[in-house]
């Protein structure tokens, strides 16, 4: 007699915990550890991005202070300083200096030409100090805000650029400051990212490629696809046969962030990524319509096609699928076996996706950007945290699967294995009184 139990979820494809499967032995389910191998997607959609704005601009603020306003706003007593020092004296000197040329004030009032140009040195005094204050502000943001270190990385390479360009060091200021983070910073291969006209610094997507093609031994830069012939059966271009392949595979698992140091540009970018599960329910599809396939015979089991249905941890070979053709539990074994080559074909890409994570951050520009390198460690963190998530659910379901439900369905075995014993009669009934009368 069939029995009813709670094979795989509630879904059209029969994968998660909470749909009804047919099974002869309960214990079966209980034995392998529940239906699948893991939980359901969080969400069928690919998230979108979300952006900062233009935002906070740590880098650049400081090249927006007008050292013209602040000597104007001092002559005039709107702001502190000169006007504290002399007071009243200076009220009347905006049109004696509107309309006499510096010289001519000197010689017609020595006194009102040395207290305008005590009240230009107090006010470049404090506009230097205000400037100062400023930079150093911005300094310890772009320390503490990733989205501030890409701007402050530009404004760097703009005034080392200046400075080599042979500017003494007021015009290499004065330069830096104007473009304001336009020109961008230094990026993958030497090329220049994030600033006016040029492509955004893409922090996953540049690093995934990077790292996939100095690990084939190729140009950082180069998005062609892998031949065959260069793979050499690698690991790396067997899960992916282009960098780009690497690349949309790991922002649809970590997300995204982009990035800008442009004027009147959106500074931030982020796009959330699904994890790894999402990528489980698409293999398991495949794996498990190749494995009923080749359980119904209507697939040879050639070599090709056991590589469909394995993964490089957990391989399947003909044997397998010769004994699953004969089990009564096909089914339920069919869809476990597939949800655990699907488990470990994507784990074993996440690891594969560390790996050219870490020697994409190898690149020269990208390990020597701090900011590129936090971004870096971000996210291998959160590739790490998947893969533990993925083994917890695992360890979870197999612990609570094989726990009450199977010692009920143990003990319910048990006992109907004692009631089944029957007593055997003594094959001598009279032995027992043949031996009394002897002794007596």
């Amino acid at each position: 007699m069939f029995l009813s139990v709670a094979a795989n979820a509630a879904s059209d494809d029969g994968y998660h915990l909470g749909s009804q499967g047919q099974v002869i032995d309960d214990r079966v389910m209980y034995t392998i550890g529940g239906g699948s191998a893991t939980g359901a997607a969080t969400s069928r959609y690919q998230p979108n991005g979300l952006g900062a704005g233009i935002s906070w601009k740590a880098n650049m603020m400081c090249g927006n202070m007008d050292l013209q306003s602040t000597l104007q706003n001092q002559l005039n007593g709107a702001t502190e300083g000169f006007q504290q020092i002399m007071g009243s004296v200076v009220q009347n000197a905006t049109q004696a200096v509107m309309s006499l040329p510096a010289l001519i004030i000197q010689r017609a009032n020595p006194g009102l030409y040395e207290l305008l140009s005590n009240g230009v040195l107090q006010g470049r005094i404090d506009f230097d100090r205000s400037m100062l204050t400023c930079r150093g502000m911005a300094d310890k943001m772009a320390e503490k805000i990733d989205q501030a270190g890409w701007g402050a990385l530009a404004k760097n390479q703009e005034m080392q650029s200046n400075l080599e360009q042979g500017n003494d060091a007021v015009t290499a200021v004065k330069d830096t400051e104007t473009n304001n983070g336009n020109k961008g910073i230094t990026w993958i291969a030497g090329g220049k990212a994030g600033g006016s006209g040029q492509p955004p610094i893409l922090a996953t997507t540049d690093v995934v490629k990077t790292g996939y093609n100095l690990l084939h031994n190729r140009d950082a830069d180069d998005d062609s696809d892998l031949s065959s012939q260069d793979c050499q059966e690698g690991a790396l271009c067997a899960a992916w046969e282009s960098p780009e392949q690497a690349a949309q595979w790991a922002t649809q698992v970590i997300g995204e962030t982009q990035i800008t140091t442009c004027d009147n540009c959106e500074t931030l970018r982020t796009t959330a990524g699904g994890g790894l599960t999402p990528k489980i329910q698409e293999t398991y599809q495949a794996h498990l319509e190749t494995l009923q396939d080749l359980l119904s015979g209507s697939t040879s089991a050639t070599p090709e096609n056991l590589a469909k249905v394995s993964s490089p941890m957990l391989p399947i070979s003909r044997g397998v699928i010769e004994a699953l053709r004969e089990d009564p539990e096909q089914d339920v074994l069919a869809k476990r076996l597939a949800s655990e080559t699907a488990l470990s074909s994507v784990i074993n890409k996440a690891l594969l996706l560390q790996r050219t994570l870490l020697a994409g951050g190898r690149e020269p520009n990208v390990a020597s950007a701090k900011p590129a390198q936090s971004a870096l460690a971000s996210n291998l963190d959160a590739l790490e945290r998947e893969i533990r998530l993925l083994q917890t659910d695992l360890q979870l379901r197999q612990m609570l699967a094989t726990n009450t439900a199977s010692l009920v369905l143990d003990r319910n075995a048990a006992g109907a294995e004692v009631s089944r014993t029957i007593d055997q009669k003594d094959p001598e009934p009279d032995r027992l009184d043949k031996a009394n009368g002897a002794s007596d």
